[in-house]
């Protein structure tokens, strides 16, 4: 199962993922990726497809967010000659030309009402019908679909088939957020730098400990593409080979800083204790330009305090 080496982690909730994905992908099930933005959903399709069956035949990926329904009926099941204006040939559909492979609709709770009804009878018999056509096709297809919202919600809601969700939904994987798995945090680090320094021909940057702490308290709402963006953007901005806290962008801390006589309320969301410690250390050598008697002061402790702070955070000013 070598293709599923690219699935960066070792924490216990995503290996449970990956086992299960690895025997869903030596079958031929309906599968449905649950996840947030961000987690690696199309990533986990292409391994299952890349250790199927199917690994020699067409894979072909949709967001069915990206389309207007009448584009989308087009797309997925191909058009006749005149079918509408500017339908100029006929069109093949994704599904004829995916014929004996694999296709990943991503995003597939943005799927209208209208082409559920087609997806739900393809997935019962395997027919198809072209826009403006009469005459069903029948292809050979697996599907590999993904959400990154609560399917039931929208079922109850109507805005999603519930037929359609119970056939999709045969064997759901659901991908956890890196805020859930943040054990996973310097493993993926260590692989994005590493990816980062091998495309511009450079030495991989470090995270140091303060830095470090900063990342493993933040909640990551756009999970591993996020950080992924981070790596990549800290590897071309930063000089030198460690990256500091003072590198990171401000919506890594959890509050902002109150002036004198301000009440400070606790953000809704919670904030890490120890993340605004270092930011507040951070700032206050930064005012102080580096003087640590004068930055203790700004921060009302004794020198001996700060300096023992900044062991432990592993601050260098």
């Amino acid at each position: 199962m070598g293709h599923f080496k690219t699935i960066i982690g070792h924490s216990p909730s995503l290996e449970a993922i990956v086992r299960n994905a690895k025997m869903v992908a030596a079958t031929d099930v309906t599968v449905l990726i649950k996840g947030e933005t961000g987690t690696g959903k199309e990533l986990f399709a292409n391994a299952i497809q890349r250790e199927s069956q199917r690994a020699d035949k067409p894979f072909i990926t949709l967001n069915c967010a990206a389309l207007s329904e009448s584009l989308i009926e087009s797309e997925l099941f191909g058009h006749k000659k005149g079918a509408f204006t500017g339908a100029a040939s006929h069109k093949l559909g994704l599904f004829e030309s995916a014929d004996g492979g694999t296709v990943f609709l991503d995003e597939i709770n943005s799927l209208p009402l209208t082409v559920q009804a087609k997806l739900l009878r393809f997935l019962e018999s395997g027919d198809c019908l072209a826009v403006g056509d009469t005459k069903v096709y029948h292809v050979d297809v697996r599907i590999i679909s993904a959400t990154n919202v609560d399917l039931n919600q929208q079922v109850k809601a109507g805005q999603f088939r519930r037929d359609l969700y119970y056939r999709l939904d045969v064997v759901p994987l659901e991908l956890p957020p890196l805020a859930r798995r943040i054990e996973d945090l310097e493993h993926l680090i260590n692989h994005f730098m590493g990816m980062v320094a091998d495309t511009h021909g450079k030495e991989p940057l470090l995270f140091n400990k303060s830095a470090l702490t900063v990342l493993k308290n933040y909640p990551w709402p756009g999970n591993v593409r996020e950080l992924k963006n981070l790596c990549e953007r800290l590897s071309i901005l930063v000089e030198g080979n460690s990256i500091d806290v003072e590198h990171l962008p401000r919506e890594f801390f959890g509050a902002k800083i109150i002036t004198s006589g301000e009440a400070f309320t606790l953000p809704d969301a919670g904030l890490s204790l120890e993340a605004l410690e270092v930011d507040l250390i951070q700032q206050a050598l930064q005012r102080a330009h580096g003087n640590r008697s004068k930055a203790a002061k700004l921060l009302g402790l004794t020198r001996d305090t700060l300096l023992y702070r900044m062991r432990k955070h592993g601050i260098n000013d």
